[in-house]
């Protein structure tokens, strides 16, 4: 055809020339890091709408992805300074700071531990799938009215948007209600599967546009069927590998795990040892210096009983030649009255003196006896001290003792894990087990989804106090209205695939 440039494919012809055997490329983490940093890119470049609360979340998982495991010893406040790591939009449409964008980041991040890197980067791209935007390619097209309309083409199928809104298609054409697409200069042509059902049109606006749609959806469509057959024996024992090699890294990090675990332990019981060894050093220490002072108050105890002793003899001698004295002078005669008075009241003088000394005596006695017992209670006080010293000298070597032997191990303890070959039976790969497997997945699936979707929900009532209302996008905006209706990606489409595939090609070219 002269002039014009047709070009045709079925998705039957398609099937008919592949191989009956097909080889299954393995996804390395290196391309599935590379790929998760391209999705992550998009999201920053806003290329594909996140909503502010799902953009958190998955800020988290990057920073799983990056550090590890969270330490607050290590992963100190202002951390991610440096890191771009939510849309400029979502930034610009909240009065928060940095540090306050950065604690609920954190807060998430702490709740990832124990995932392993690729592990992070998986559950990332599982939150990426569920946005809108997540995997659709847009060409602007017409249909027979010259409406101005976007074609979507993503895993599902092929989606129909307004222009200004590429959020919520409008019409969708899931891949197994659509039998052939095919397109001849600028018309691209899609037949359904229902044979009675009229094809529908529409035009692109360049022929390299429709080469690169087509492509597009010989490649999803190959996809979209593969994942619905039943594996091959090649991919069953591809998947029996990978299922083998997950189970040995989860017993490798449960192993690291419960290494590292002892070995805190461990440290711990060593901290509290060398804690209470200072402890009853330091008791020691004290014991030692309340035995000298009681040694020395006891020495001058002794000595000041001493001194009082002597004291109470040399008064007992004062007193007895007193008294003595006092006799010779009753013994002499008083001639006179005056001499006889002197004399009496000398004797007056010399009783009373006697009696002072006497006095002044017991004092000193009852004194010394005083001392002589503080004496011994000094001396009991050194014995119980010294006792006390034995006993913690004794402690100080049993726990020395015992914390030679709650050392560190050397030889942690270590699990060899023995893979052993398995053998599977490949001739049971029925549809039934299949679909049995996908509800499975399915179930799983929604149980992690409810329980992420109440933790957004509660970080988006949290920080909608803080939003700036007149700084929203078309976009926010439209996010808003759908969630408010309770749509979300995969509900929409499901919705709109419970019509007629003719009502859904007439409303088309109604647009």
């Amino acid at each position: 055809m002269a002039g014009a440039i047709a070009s045709r494919m079925s998705f039957s012809s398609l099937k008919r020339k592949q191989p009956k055997t097909f080889t299954v490329r393995i996804v390395t983490m290196d391309a599935e890091m590379e790929f998760s940093c391209e999705v992550k890119k998009q999201i920053l470049d806003e290329k594909i709408y996140c909503p502010p609360e799902a953009s958190v979340l998955l800020a988290s998982y990057a920073v799983q992805a990056k550090y590890g495991d969270y330490d607050p010893n290590v992963h100190k406040r202002g951390f991610l300074a440096q890191e771009e790591l939510l849309p400029k939009r979502v930034i610009n449409l909240y009065q928060m700071t940095p540090e306050m964008w950065e604690e609920r980041i954190t807060a998430w991040y702490a709740e990832h531990r124990g995932r392993a890197r690729d592990e992070a980067e998986m559950e990332y791209l599982k939150i990426a799938q569920d946005l809108e935007m997540y995997g659709v390619n847009y060409f602007a097209i017409r249909n027979k009215k010259g409406t101005e309309l976007l074609l979507g083409v993503d895993a599902l199928g092929l989606h129909i948007y307004d222009p200004d809104n590429r959020l919520t298609p409008k019409i969708s054409f899931p891949w197994n209600e659509i039998r052939n697409i095919s397109y001849s200069d600028k018309e691209f042509t899609i037949k359904p599967l229902d044979k009675k059902i009229d094809v529908f049109k529409f035009n692109s606006s360049k022929l390299r546009v429709n080469k690169l749609i087509l492509q597009l959806c010989i490649g999803n469509h190959d996809l979209f069927m593969r994942r619905r057959k039943a594996d091959s024996l090649e991919v069953q024992q591809m998947k029996a590998q990978a299922r083998e090699e997950k189970a040995r890294k989860q017993m490798e990090r449960q192993r690291l795990a419960r290494e590292k675990q002892m070995r805190e332990e461990a440290e711990r019981t060593r901290d509290e040892l060398e804690r209470r060894l200072m402890q009853l050093k330091e008791e020691a220490t004290m014991a030692n210096e309340a035995l000298m002072r009681s040694e020395e108050t006891a020495d001058l105890l002794a000595e000041k009983a001493q001194i009082t002793e002597e004291e109470a003899k040399l008064l007992a001698q004062k007193a007895a030649e007193a008294e003595q004295e006092m006799q010779r002078i009753k013994a002499t005669a008083i001639r006179t009255e005056e001499e006889k008075r002197l004399m009496e009241q000398k004797v007056l003088e010399a009783e009373m003196l006697a009696l002072k000394m006497a006095e002044e005596s017991e004092r000193r006695a009852k004194e010394a006896d005083q001392l002589k017992q503080d004496l011994q209670e000094a001396r009991e006080s050194e014995r119980r001290a010294k006792q006390k010293l034995l006993e913690i000298t004794s402690k100080s070597s049993y726990t020395s003792v015992n914390s030679s032997t709650t050392a560190l191990p050397t030889d942690l303890p270590s699990f060899n894990l023995i893979s052993e070959s398995l053998s599977f039976d490949f001739k049971d790969t029925d549809m039934k087990r299949l679909s049995m497997e996908i509800e499975k997945e399915k179930v799983e699936y929604m149980e992690k989804s409810k329980h992420l979707q109440e933790q957004l929900n509660e970080l988006k009532t949290e920080i909608e106090a803080l939003k700036l209302k007149e700084r929203e996008t078309a976009l926010d905006i439209l996010h808003n209205e759908n969630t408010s209706r309770g749509n979300s990606k995969h509900n929409t489409i499901k919705k709109l695939t419970l019509q007629s595939t003719q009502s859904r090609v007439a409303f088309f070219e109604e647009l």
